[in-house]
């Protein structure tokens, strides 16, 4: 009996010593629509540029990571109006006005892949891998 204890608690130390603290940051695979932004104590915030010009939009199928619970903001500059949709649990929906510097923060409760889309162009702006 305290040898199966000793071999437990052994594991779990084992185990624990392997795991990591970090906080994913933001990756972009498109444009330049990744920032990322922390303060002292908390985990990166991640904040995706958002650009529509022309009837097109920067990013496109832009990858980023983020965490349950961390604030998402979305900031977008537009010439027209769109909606933003993301894909999450809980769902978000963002009027897209035809003005710059616009500003949508947003939490993902359940981790898993988000897809952030353009209602109107029919564009993936991002997808954000949503980790515990």
């Amino acid at each position: 009996m305290m040898i199966r204890a000793a071999l437990a608690a052994a594991t779990v130390l084992g185990l624990a010593g392997c795991s990591s603290a970090q906080v994913p940051t933001p990756t972009s695979t498109a444009g330049a629509g990744a920032t990322s932004s922390a303060t002292p104590g908390t985990a990166r915030d991640t904040v995706i540029d958002i650009t529509i010009a022309g009837g097109a939009v920067d990013p496109v199928n832009a990858e980023f990571s983020a965490t349950v619970g961390a604030p998402i903001t979305l900031r977008v500059s537009s010439d027209a109006a769109d909606e933003l949709h993301v894909h999450s649990v809980p769902e978000h929906s963002f009027d897209v006005a035809a003005r710059p510097d616009q500003v949508f923060t947003f939490t993902v409760e359940v981790p898993g892949r988000v897809e952030v889309e353009l209602h109107h162009l029919d564009r993936t702006v991002a997808t954000i891998q949503v980790r515990p």
